[in-house]
C-alpha cells in the first residue's frame, strides 16, 4: 500500500509568501499555531467566520489574512 504525499502549495499569509501542506483554511490556521486562539480570518478579501474554515479549501495563490484581537485603544 503505498501512502500519497500530500501536495504543497504556495499562498501569501498576511502579506508573505509560505508554503504550506494545508488543505484548508482550518489547517492553515492551525498549522501556524492559531487553533486555540481567537483570531479573524479572510480568504483574497472575504471573511471566514470559524465556523466555516475547515470546510473552506486553499489554492495556489490564496491571500490569507489572520488577525489576532489586540488590546488597549
Amino acid at each position: 500500500m503505498q501512502l500519497q504525499a500530500r501536495r504543497r502549495i504556495a499562498v501569501l499569509v498576511n502579506g508573505e509568501r509560505t508554503e504550506t501542506g494545508a488543505a484548508s483554511l482550518g489547517e492553515l490556521v492551525a498549522q501556524l499555531g492559531f487553533g486555540e486562539g481567537q483570531v479573524a480570518t479572510a480568504l483574497n478579501g472575504d471573511f471566514v467566520p470559524r465556523q466555516a474554515r475547515a470546510a473552506v479549501k486553499l489554492a495556489p495563490d490564496d491571500k490569507v489574512e489572520i488577525v489576532a484581537p489586540r488590546q488597549g485603544g
